[in-house]
């Protein structure tokens, strides 16, 4: 039997708040012994997700104040007006990080190196020909052959599965993180996912 706990991110790959948290959830998983699983995915509107631009005014400002504050706190480099946000798509890069999981390449340093390009570096991550130099820079000329327009079934599966499998949580935003049934909205609710497996790993190792 697994005894592993689980750590399941549900993010959009060009939320800023999954920027600011995808390094610090990965030492958390690490250092409870956790298995860090990737699950791509957008803005679940069926469950009262509202993707910025459709957000009043005085919420994108405050959007904005509060990214300022994040960047400063955690001292990772952030553009607050980034030249390819809103993104055209996102679903060329969520999709190439599936394949990339699927695989059993390095996807969460080819998922950081997608969001970093996008909020740190101007870069396009909705350009094929920008995610496979990113992709070779991290997981190499296989990786890079799993940037596609167009995707195989297997890793359109995935994605719909995360995106159905999100609604059926009750997941509206991301990055939303899951230990177990528990939801963890938000990077900085990480301490309570840190604190969610240690309490995980001790139930699963005498179950």
């Amino acid at each position: 039997m697994n005894t592993q706990p689980l750590l399941q991110v549900f993010y959009g790959i060009s939320s800023p708040w999954a920027y600011f948290g995808a390094q610090r959830a990965k030492t958390i998983a690490e250092e409870a012994g956790a298995r860090l699983v990737l699950r791509p995915i957008r803005i679940i509107e069926a469950n009262g997700g509202i993707p910025l631009r459709s957000r009043p005014d005085s919420r994108q400002h405050y959007h904005a104040v509060e990214l300022d504050r994040w960047r400063r706190y955690l001292g990772i480099p952030l553009n607050l007006t980034p030249k390819f946000y809103p993104c055209r798509t996102i679903e060329p890069a969520a999709q190439a990080v599936i394949a990339a999981q699927q695989a059993g390449l390095d996807a969460f340093a080819f998922s950081f190196a997608i969001q970093r390009g996008l909020w740190a570096e101007d870069r396009d991550i909705a350009d094929l020909e920008t995610l496979r130099e990113m992709a070779l820079s991290t997981i190499g000329r296989e990786g890079a052959a799993l940037v596609r327009d167009h995707q195989p079934d297997a890793i359109i599966a995935e994605w719909q599965g995360n995106l159905a499998e999100a609604e059926r949580r009750g997941i509206f935003g991301t990055p939303t993180y899951v230990v177990g049934d528990e939801l963890f909205w938000g990077q900085d609710r990480l301490d309570f996912v840190a604190r969610a497996l240690a309490d995980a790993r001790p139930i699963e190792e005498t179950a």
